[in-house]
């Protein structure tokens, strides 16, 4: 069968994707290898940047998932026994994954896309127009996204000029707890740090949180030892009842994002794995998706070439969405420092509330 676009990889950058490339009245095929609703490690954190995007994308029928969902106005994070605290001004939203995407691959469907569930690529040839070999057989297509995330079996494995790369993992769960304050806490330790945050679910009246990690492999490798590397938060989980089982995920890879490769556009994860404790990876998702059909169109319309196609989705997203990662690489750079370098650097921050108040705006 022949498509006008084919995506992989369903979550929000493959949704994003989906959704405005059918609006503008292409065909779009949507593969997606998991099956939903699921469990997906993330911070559960949309930046208010984005919020307008998302309301745009999601069908009526989900508006209250934007509506009823926790604010989060302020980050705190702890530290060398400091604790830095910074607004989120505007107030962004907390909105649990399996809710999210869920309601996102619904509005695929109302918008006209056809979606596959559980369907594994295996290969891809040519280099547009596109060939697609799934379990679920074989497609033609114009144009070809991969949002398929980045520990996909289509995307490099952890190795650069032969040499394997620190490995990082991820792992996530929810949590309940007595309503805490509207803010995301970062627990940073030697070798990782956890992110804790409120989130409403539907039918539920409060008191459950999401806490997700990153953390060096050999540091740990569930969340029980995770909150063990801090002692507040430690004494912060004492009171949590498991409220999901854990889903982890690895492995994490830092890297220059690389928008496009072989005439395929690539959006979220597999484009870029931007620093996650900054909180922006669902912003970034949705906002590379529909600049990927915004830079289509021309295509489908008959007024491009490919190759200009993927030009101008280059230039846009290094113009657009590469500052966020620069800034955020950086801010993770200042606060892995070594102790004695960054001690002075957090004694400046708890005392400038502007200053960290003016880095966390950078990360948007």
């Amino acid at each position: 069968m022949n498509y006008d676009l084919i995506i992989i990889g369903a979550g929000p950058a493959g949704t994003s994707a989906a959704i405005s490339a059918a609006r503008r009245g292409a065909s779009v095929l949507l593969l997606e290898r998991g099956r939903f609703p699921r469990h997906k490690v993330c911070g559960e954190f949309v930046s208010a940047e984005s919020l307008g995007l998302l309301r745009d994308l999601l069908d009526l029928q989900h508006a209250a998932l934007i509506r009823d969902a926790v604010r989060i106005p302020r980050a705190r994070v702890f530290l060398d026994g400091r604790t830095l605290q910074a607004s989120v001004d505007p107030s962004a939203a907390s909105i649990a994954r399996f809710e999210l995407d869920l309601a996102l691959w619904q509005s695929a469907l109302s918008a006209g896309v056809e979606a596959r569930q559980q369907v594994t690529v295996q290969s891809i040839a040519g280099c547009g127009p596109f060939r697609i070999t799934t379990s679920d057989g074989e497609f033609e297509t114009q144009a070809l996204v991969n949002a398929s995330g980045r520990w996909s079996n289509l995307n490099r494995p952890p190795v650069e000029n032969g040499v394997p790369r620190e490995k990082w993992l991820g792992v996530k769960a929810h949590f309940t707890e007595p309503p805490s304050e509207p803010s995301v806490d970062l627990y940073f330790f030697e070798g990782g740090y956890c992110g804790v945050q409120p989130v409403a679910v539907a039918g539920e009246s409060g008191g459950r949180v999401n806490a997700s990690a990153m953390v060096r492999a050999d540091v740990a490798s569930t969340l029980p030892e995770v909150f063990a590397r801090h002692p507040a938060l430690r004494e912060r989980s004492r009171k949590w009842s498991l409220l999901s089982d854990p889903v982890s995920t690895s492995p994490l890879i830092f890297r220059r994002p690389q928008p496009e490769r072989d005439g395929i556009l690539m959006a979220g994860d597999a484009a870029g794995f931007v620093d996650p404790f900054v909180g922006d990876g669902i912003s970034l998702a949705l906002r590379s998706g529909a600049l990927a059909a915004h830079c289509l169109g021309p295509l489908f319309a008959g007024e491009a070439a490919l190759s200009e196609v993927v030009r101008r989705y280059r230039q846009a997203y290094e113009q657009s969405l590469l500052p966020v990662f620069r800034a955020s690489s950086t801010l993770r750079r200042m606060l892995v420092l070594p102790g004695p370098v960054r001690k002075p650097l957090l004694f400046i921050l708890e005392r400038t509330p502007a200053m960290t108040d003016y880095l966390v705006r950078k990360t948007r």
